[in-house]
């Protein structure tokens, strides 16, 4: 059973996802927030599984909430946008979200984004990523950081990493390598190792950050 906990200061969003989560039979809804500081409480009570996390909140928003509950490791979080294009869902993505999903997003794609986030993997759409780390990466004008976080890969390792930060699956970037896919499962594991992330959002975000990939031609 995957535990959820839903924090939107919506109650009309809230009930509405109540209704979604309550109608499936792997996913059970153990708690609701309405602002960031609510939901950090929760998590630490109740330890979800996932938090679907609003971004845009009273009290304490959803940017900080995800970042005090990732850094406690008591729950994923999954984030909740109403634009495709939010600066804050590009901190969210920093502060160690599991992806995020527009709030239009149709149910059963919610359902599944949940699933996935529960068994580890990460929820993006590479197209919209690219184009929220090309927008807001070093948007106040500072330098990336510095490459030398980069220096425990193999040349082999930062390739599939730069892949991996255009966007492409694990058999993408198998057959543009002339790899088997379960290669490139081993190299993604090892990467996510060495550079101490969380899930493959996270690599995307350090590949922008330190200048492996340069915002706006994905080179």
């Amino acid at each position: 059973m995957i535990r959820v906990v839903v924090v939107d200061d919506q109650e009309l969003m809230r009930a509405g996802f109540r209704m979604v989560l309550g109608a499936q039979e792997d996913i059970e809804l153990i708690g609701e927030a309405g602002d960031g500081a609510d939901a950090v409480r929760l998590a630490e009570r109740l330890q979800p599984d996932v938090v679907l996390m609003d971004i845009r909140m009273p009290v304490l928003d959803g940017v900080e909430a995800t970042k005090r509950i990732v850094e406690a490791g008591s729950s994923r979080v999954l984030v909740m946008t109403t634009f495709d294009l939010d600066e804050y869902v590009y901190s969210a993505l920093q502060a160690g979200a599991s992806g995020f999903l527009l709030k239009d997003t149709p149910p059963a794609h919610l359902v599944s984004a949940l699933r996935a986030v529960a068994s580890g993997d990460a929820v993006v759409s590479p197209s919209v990523t690219r184009r929220l780390l090309d927008r807001f990466v070093n948007a106040g004008g500072g330098p990336p950081q510095d490459t030398s976080a980069l220096d425990v890969l193999t040349e082999r390792e930062r390739e599939v990493l730069m892949l991996i930060a255009k966007g492409l699956s694990n058999l993408e970037i198998a057959e543009t390598l002339f790899l088997s896919e379960a290669t490139v499962k081993t190299h993604v594991g090892r990467i996510l190792a060495k550079l101490e992330l969380r899930d493959r959002v996270q690599a995307v975000v350090l590949a922008y950050e330190t200048g492996l990939i340069r915002p706006g031609n994905n080179h």
